[in-house]
């Protein structure tokens, strides 16, 4: 079997692995990209309801979870939106500002990879599908790696082969395999940016509100996020749910603030003067959805005109409205989660580079690495700046 020889084999044709290569491509590098899935970039196809939130204006290393923050500082300054933009703008693709510096594409995700796939092209960049690696192994000038189609050598190798969310688009644990290979310890690992499940009491007590939505202000710790909730039919989802799932653990209290930027005892005292015979659900139904209204008027306000709460049962409308307590039983999982929080220990991968420190010519980018952005773009513009960084040094 003829060997295929090359100076950077990447493994995993995602956001970071197609990008890296071109970026090394463009550099004079002869690139390969090899991904076992049947096409490329899957779950950039998947992402953003089918349109990619390709990045965050925003972008700020606060935006990001690691066991050491300061990592992502050097790649992110280096790469930043605005030159991601700009790649977008070259390939005349349109995009629209959603809310928070979220940019999406007016069309569709296929333009992001096509963008991608393009790029490769003008660099002389091979990419191959439906390729598994069955070993690696490091020789006197870099690495050989078997796989189902051939044999490859290569003097640097990038791995960028993602985390284990959403397993149906290919997601595997491959790259933390590779990692302890060589060395690297691996941080453990749990579904983020994902739904939360109610089991029991909590879950009965929204039987029947599957489908309503509102703004919340939900906590966890330290942690809080105001945006829209969603309550399912196992429990609550949304953009503030998934922000927040990445700061809870099984057991912790969360916090649901129903009335965000309202001070619920003023708002209830003033109604309760001005409309004394209005019954409780209905004036939460100008503020909340109305089933959810007459939900918390049956289980937990009480249902009864303005003027019948002493001061005392507002006050504990109040607490609740502004402070619900919330006990999740735990997430959907992988399977509709957004990214993978942990994994690969960046305690021995220069920050500068994304190389490894215990392996010569290893390298390891995007979400196989324990760096976690945020929901609203920041997970893509990790795997640009980190892949744009790997580029510069293989």
């Amino acid at each position: 079997m003829a060997v295929i020889d090359c100076d950077v084999l990447v493994i995993g044709a995602g956001a970071a692995g197609l990008f890296a290569a071109f970026s090394a491509g463009q550099r004079g590098r002869r690139v390969q990209v090899i991904d076992h899935a049947n096409k490329v970039g899957k779950k950039i196809l998947m992402s953003g309801g089918g349109r990619c939130n390709f990045t965050n204006t925003g972008t700020s290393p606060a935006n990001y979870l690691s066991a050491n923050p300061h990592f992502c500082k050097s790649a992110l300054a280096r790469y930043t939106p605005s030159d991601f933009i700009a790649l977008v703008n070259k390939h005349k693709i349109a995009f629209h500002e959603k809310e928070l510096g979220q940019l999406f594409c007016d069309s569709s995700s296929k333009a992001i990879v096509r963008l991608l796939m393009d790029e490769c092209a003008a660099a002389g960049v091979q990419v191959r599908t439906d390729t598994t690696v069955e070993a690696i192994e490091t020789i006197a000038d870099g690495w050989q790696l078997r796989t189902s189609g051939g044999v490859f050598t290569a003097r640097s190798l990038v791995v960028a082969t993602g985390g284990l969310s959403v397993p149906t688009m290919g997601a595997t644990g491959f790259g933390y395999q590779v990692a302890r290979q060589f060395g690297h310890a691996v941080l453990p690992t749990r579904a983020g940016l994902v739904p939360l499940t109610l089991s029991g009491k909590p879950l009965q007590q929204f039987d029947g509100l599957s489908g309503v939505a509102l703004e919340v202000q939900a906590s966890c710790g330290k942690a809080s996020f105001r945006n829209q909730m969603l309550i399912t039919h196992r429990g609550v989802s949304g953009p503030a749910i998934l922000q927040i799932s990445n700061y809870w653990q099984p057991g912790q209290p969360l916090h649901l603030d129903l009335l965000p930027g309202i001070d619920a005892l003023a708002w209830l005292e003033h109604n309760r003067r001005e409309r004394g015979a209005s019954e409780l659900r209905t004036v939460l139904a100008e503020v909340l959805p109305k089933r959810l209204a007459q939900r918390l008027c049956e289980l937990w306000l009480g249902d009864k005109p303005m003027r019948q709460f002493d001061p005392r049962q507002l006050a504990t409308a109040a607490r609740l409205l502004n402070d619900f307590p919330l006990t999740a039983s735990g997430t959907e999982g992988y399977r509709t989660a957004e990214v993978t929080l942990g994994g690969v220990d960046t305690n021995k991968i220069s920050s500068t580079t994304m190389e490894s420190r215990l392996q010569p010519g290893l390298f390891f980018i995007g979400e196989v690495l324990d760096v976690t952005g945020w929901l609203g773009g920041y997970n893509f513009q990790w795997a640009w700046a980190s892949a744009h960084a790997a580029a510069q040094a293989v």
